[in-house]
C-alpha cells in the first residue's frame, strides 16, 4: 500500500512540475525565436525574467471578461467630411504642451489597468510617472481640453478603491464604469506611488516587471486594492471634497476606425481594451499582430496615434508596464481591422470646466 501511495505521490509531482512548465512556454526562449519564424510585422524579445510567476503576468490584465456590459453610450458619429484625417498623427506631437501624453505608467502588482487610463489634469510640479488607464486619458484631456491651462494628475488610487461599480480594484474592473464614475462622482489629484504629491498619491510600489532594473519582484499577489480613505494625505492643504474634478460625459466610441481617428484628432487619446494573447508580452518593436500563444485576459490600453509601416496600418498605444516593457511602454498594433478586439472597446469622455 505504501508503495502505491509513493506512486501516486510521484505521478502528482510530475504533473504539476509539467503543468508549471507548460504554464511558462511563452517566457522560453524557444517560444520567442518560434514567433520572430512566423511572421515579419514585429519582433519579440524578453521582457519578462523566464521564471517569471505567471500569476503575476495573468494579473496585469485587469479587464473583466464582461465589461462591454459596462459601456458608456455610444457618441453621436463624427461628421467625417468636416475632418481630414490625416494619414499619421501623434498626439504627443499635437499637443506637446500636455506632458501626461508622454507618460508611461507602472500599475505594479495590482490589476488596475483598467483604472489607468482616465483624462487627468496635469499640475505643473507633478514628477512625469506613473498612473493608469482610465486616468492617463482623463489627465490627457483636461490639459488638452484647457490648452494646456488646466494641469491635474488624477489619482487612479481614488478611482479603484472608491469605485464599487468599477469591479473589483486591483482584481480587474470595469474602464467604462471607471468614466461614469468620472461623471458622477468626480475623482481627487494623485501622484506617483512615495510621491507625496497630490491629495492621495498611488500606493501600490513599482516593481520589476521585466529582465534588468533595480525594483523589487513583482508578484502574484501582491497588490492588494487600497482602502477608499476619503481624505488627502497628510501636508496636503485642499480638502477632498473640493479637490475632485468631474467629467461632463461620458461615452462610447464607434469601432470604425475612421471614427476613432477623428475622436482622437479633436479630443484626445482614449482608453481601449483588447484580449492578450501569450505572444504580446514579448513584443519588442513593430506592428503586433497575433501570431500563437492561448488567451491570458484582457487589457486596457491607451490609444494616442496612428501610422503605417511597411504598408501595415498600426495604432500607437500606451501600455501600464513601465517604459522597460516593449518599445520604451509602447506598442503598434494592427489597425482596421478590430485585431484582438482593439476597436470595438473604446471608451473617452469630456472634462467638465470648474
Amino acid at each position: 500500500m505504501w508503495q502505491l501511495y509513493s506512486v501516486f505521490l510521484s505521478v502528482i509531482v510530475v504533473a504539476h512540475s509539467s503543468t508549471s512548465q507548460n504554464e511558462n512556454y511563452f517566457l522560453t526562449d524557444e517560444f520567442i525565436d518560434s514567433i520572430n519564424k512566423a511572421q515579419s510585422t514585429w519582433t519579440a524579445g524578453r521582457n519578462f525574467h523566464e521564471n517569471t510567476d505567471v500569476s503575476y503576468i495573468k494579473k496585469l490584465m485587469g479587464v473583466l471578461p464582461n465589461y462591454k456590459n459596462y459601456m458608456p453610450s455610444e457618441i453621436q458619429e463624427h461628421q467625417l467630411d468636416d475632418i481630414e484625417i490625416a494619414d499619421s498623427f501623434d498626439s504627443r506631437e499635437q499637443w506637446p504642451h500636455c506632458p501626461t501624453i508622454r507618460e508611461i505608467r507602472d500599475q505594479g502588482s495590482c490589476g488596475s489597468c483598467w483604472a489607468l487610463i482616465t483624462p487627468a489634469v496635469l499640475l505643473s510640479h507633478f514628477s512625469a510617472v506613473s498612473a493608469f488607464g482610465a486616468v492617463e486619458a482623463m489627465s490627457d484631456r483636461v490639459c488638452i481640453h484647457s490648452k494646456g491651462k488646466v494641469n491635474f494628475r488624477f489619482s487612479s488610487d481614488d478611482l479603484i478603491s472608491c469605485c464599487w461599480t468599477c469591479g473589483m480594484g486591483c482584481n480587474g474592473g470595469y474602464p467604462g464604469a471607471a468614466w461614469h464614475y468620472w461623471v458622477r462622482k468626480g475623482l481627487v489629484s494623485g501622484g506617483p506611488y512615495g510621491s507625496h504629491i497630490g491629495c492621495r498619491p498611488y500606493e501600490i510600489a513599482p516593481c520589476e516587471h521585466h529582465v534588468n532594473g533595480s525594483r523589487p519582484p513583482c508578484e502574484g499577489d501582491g497588490g492588494k486594492t487600497p482602502r477608499c480613505n476619503k481624505k488627502c494625505e497628510e501636508g496636503y492643504d485642499v480638502q477632498y471634497d473640493k479637490d475632485k474634478h468631474y467629467g461632463a460625459n461620458a461615452y462610447s466610441v464607434s469601432s470604425d476606425p475612421k471614427q476613432i481617428q477623428a475622436e482622437i484628432m479633436k479630443n484626445g487619446p482614449v482608453e481601449g481594451a483588447f484580449s492578450v494573447y501569450s505572444d504580446f508580452v514579448n513584443y519588442k518593436s513593430g506592428v503586433y499582430v497575433h501570431t500563437t500563444g492561448h488567451f491570458l485576459g484582457g487589457h486596457a490600453i491607451r490609444i494616442f496615434g496612428w501610422g503605417v509601416q511597411n504598408d501595415t496600418p498600426y495604432w500607437i498605444v500606451a501600455n501600464s508596464w513601465n517604459s522597460d516593457w516593449g518599445d520604451n511602454g509602447t506598442f503598434k498594433i494592427l489597425r482596421g481591422k478590430d485585431h484582438v478586439g482593439i476597436e470595438s472597446g473604446v471608451v473617452a469622455g469630456i472634462p467638465k470646466d470648474r
